[in-house]
């Protein structure tokens, strides 16, 4: 195979293992340096060695980003350049962009990917790579240095944690769009009654923040006198798919300042997480939302 050829084959798994990178880290600009340096990482093997590419690949990948996420809890930080998880946004007139299709598969919502940022590196690649890419617990096993056996139960107790605190959102987009709209609708207007009706009783609103953990505010009346305290802010809103499901993107005048995902379960919000941090929004691709 001459480099040509080479660099085509691999430009056909390059979504596929942007996937795998993004479910990972939660952050495109990682996920994109982890599919680089595969690509340096082949460029250098011969490849004739290779018995299948997709999964010599995926294994790469894998590792890489184990390393990555090893190195985040070693330095007990985020990485400077990203604010984790970083959201995937698209115009809802428009549908997912194609370039995020194989990004947002199977709902990768960021409720869910707030849950991954909670597990091990280790928990989280069994997780991701055997539930969300079918990828056999023995060819993980030699990733993260353990048995089939005790990756499974890696993945096991990953699982557990992901159903418990990230149950999956309703998957009608009119339903959830319906949910959003009366939120902003009930803010706008200043109705406190109307704003707790569309929030689940033990909602949780995250602000996502650069230096440390979320801020959170739980509970429909908390979260509801939060959203009448921003008021002024609910007229300048969007509305955008945020990884798939149903959120908003607030203006400034011309300039996006924040990103705000919702999480809707049987017809109420379950999870709003908002993005703030300018620098972030700043980079986020933000195409076709107008203010």
């Amino acid at each position: 195979m001459d480099e040509l050829e080479l660099a085509t084959s691999f430009d056909s798994q390059r979504p596929q293992l942007r996937a795998v990178a993004y479910r990972i880290l939660g952050s495109l600009t990682e996920a994109d340096d982890a599919v680089q340096e595969a690509w340096l990482r082949l460029s250098r093997t011969d490849a004739g060695q290779i018995v299948s590419l997709a999964p010599w690949l995926t294994t790469v990948v894998a590792r890489i980003c184990l390393n990555v996420l090893r190195s985040r809890r070693t330095r007990g930080e985020q990485p400077l350049e990203s604010l984790l998880p970083e959201p995937i946004i698209d115009h809802p007139a428009a549908g997912t962009d194609p370039e995020h299709e194989a990004l947002l598969a199977d709902a990768v919502g960021i409720a869910l990917q707030v849950v991954l940022d909670t597990l091990s590196p280790p928990e989280r690649l069994a997780f991701v790579l055997h539930d969300m890419f079918a990828v056999p617990f023995g060819e993980i096993a030699a990733m993260v240095d353990r048995s089939p056996a005790a990756t499974r139960q890696l993945a096991s107790r990953a699982r557990r944690r992901v159903r418990a605190s990230a149950p999956p959102p309703d998957p009608d987009l009119t339903r959830q769009r319906a949910v959003v709209d009366a939120y902003f609708k009930a803010a706008r207007e200043g109705d406190l009654d109307a704003l707790v009706a569309v929030l689940d009783p033990d909602v949780v609103l995250r602000a996502h923040r650069r230096d440390g953990d979320p801020l959170e505010v739980h509970g429909a009346g908390p979260v509801a006198q939060g959203a009448m305290t921003a008021r002024r802010f609910a007229p300048h809103v969007r509305p955008a798919l945020i990884n798939g499901a149903a959120g908003v993107v607030a203006f400034d005048g011309e300039r996006p300042f924040a990103v705000l995902a919702f999480t809707v379960i049987g017809g109420r919000a379950v999870a709003i997480d908002v993005f703030n941090d300018p620098e972030l929004v700043g980079k986020l691709d933000i195409r076709g939302i107008s203010p």
